[in-house]
């Protein structure tokens, strides 16, 4: 499979043109996305073959592990070939019980932007996304301290283009009013769907929408009625609600994660699937 095969074909992050099927490395740390991989060969692996497939955009934190998946990443990828991009996240930290505490003061902003750095081996990091909220969903709360951090290390060239992650639409607002913004990346999937409108105005201004959580969130109702489209069209839930992500938006780019190279190849076969305007039709009625 060759970067012109991959489904969903390519999206422009600010000026990096990349992938829309990305890969998610969260599930390369260990359990609760805590300590090292389970698997350290494995995870190289998968890695390796993220750009053997022709994936040219990964999605990682220093905060999973932490720091342990931004250091295999490093470990099996670099020096990074010239078209992959990584996107990375701050904004939180981690606990000794697993907890994910907010880091959102100047400070905490200008700390992980450098291990980041560090850990990734870069001296500059491609996009950097805000995230807001907590693990429960989004919060009210000004983006203007934390975002304003960033942009001064993206003056001083550590940062080319900036994101939001975790946000409501008045935040995406408040960013958008103090730097340009190129991706956000919220929860969304089939179920799902209050950032619908947001999608389509985002779409219309040529800025990315990163769903997460492609099949959390469903009611035991909607999980059977996604699993009868599926079996109807002989796939797995997993793949037809990739394939829904694709075709709801150009401007939705997916980073689906696993810790295995045969997942891998699965996520990326099953999101290539084609659904009809029927299939479409009735997928839309779980989310209505």
């Amino acid at each position: 499979m060759t970067p012109t095969t991959l489904p969903g074909g390519t999206w422009t992050l600010g000026d990096l043109p990349v992938t829309r099927f990305g890969y998610g490395a969260m599930q390369l740390a260990g359990p609760w996305v805590m300590g090292p991989p389970a698997d350290h060969d494995g995870a190289l692996a998968v890695l390796r073959e993220v750009v053997e497939l022709g994936i040219t955009h990964i999605d990682t934190a220093d905060a999973y592990g932490p720091k342990f998946t931004n250091q295999v990443i490093r470990e099996a990828l670099h020096p990074y070939p010239e078209s992959l991009h990584i996107v990375t996240k701050i904004g939180a930290d981690r606990d000794e019980k697993g907890g994910w505490p907010p880091a959102r003061k100047p400070d905490d902003v200008r700390r992980s932007v450098h291990a980041n750095l560090e850990d990734l081996g870069l001296e500059t990091l491609d996009l950097v996304n805000l995230r807001l909220g907590n693990a429960e969903g989004t919060l009210a709360e000004s983006v203007a301290d934390p975002l304003g951090a960033l942009v001064e290390l993206q003056q001083q060239g550590l940062i080319r283009h900036l994101g939001i992650s975790n946000a409501t639409p008045e935040q995406i607002a408040e960013a958008q009013a103090i730097a340009p913004i190129v991706c956000v990346q919220n929860m969304y999937n089939l179920a799902f769907r209050q950032d619908d409108e947001l999608i389509d105005r985002l779409a219309a201004e040529g800025i990315a929408y990163v769903p997460f959580f492609p099949l959390g969130g469903f009611s035991p109702l909607q999980s059977e009625a996604l699993s009868a489209v599926a079996t109807r069209l002989d796939s797995t839930p997993m793949s037809v609600a990739l394939a829904w992500l694709l075709q709801r938006s150009p401007n939705i780019m997916l980073i689906p994660g696993t810790s295995s190279v045969a997942h891998l190849r699965e996520n990326v076969a099953g999101a290539a699937l084609e659904l009809s305007d029927e299939d479409v039709a009735e997928l839309d009625k779980i989310g209505g």
